[in-house]
């Protein structure tokens, strides 16, 4: 079982209480009309699949109802870090110098 930890309610929960909702720090396109068809399909398809640490978003939809971010290494599966939505990336030089 995956425990995950929200930086809102300040809690260590099983993954039953979460929602994954994709990969976090996507940014809309600045003018959404001007967009060709494949630049839409980029934007809404197209998305980074790292063996390692990956930067993803996530509910607690059955706690406080607020997304959040995640970094989690996708071999392992361990989170390394979770922050509050609209915070910067962590520095993942230093994440990742823990999994070795």
């Amino acid at each position: 079982m995956l425990l995950i930890h929200c930086p809102y309610c300040d809690e260590t929960l099983p993954e039953a209480e979460f929602a994954y909702a994709g990969q976090a720090h996507v940014l809309r396109p600045q003018d959404p009309s001007a967009q060709t068809d494949e630049q839409w399909e980029e934007f809404l398809f197209i998305r980074e699949n790292p063996k390692g640490p990956h930067f993803e978003r996530w509910r607690h939809q059955h706690g406080c109802g607020r997304f959040f971010n995640a970094v989690r290494d996708t071999v392992s599966d361990k989170f390394l870090t979770t922050y509050r939505a609209g915070a910067p990336r962590p520095d993942l030089a230093s994440l990742t110098e823990s999994l070795t």
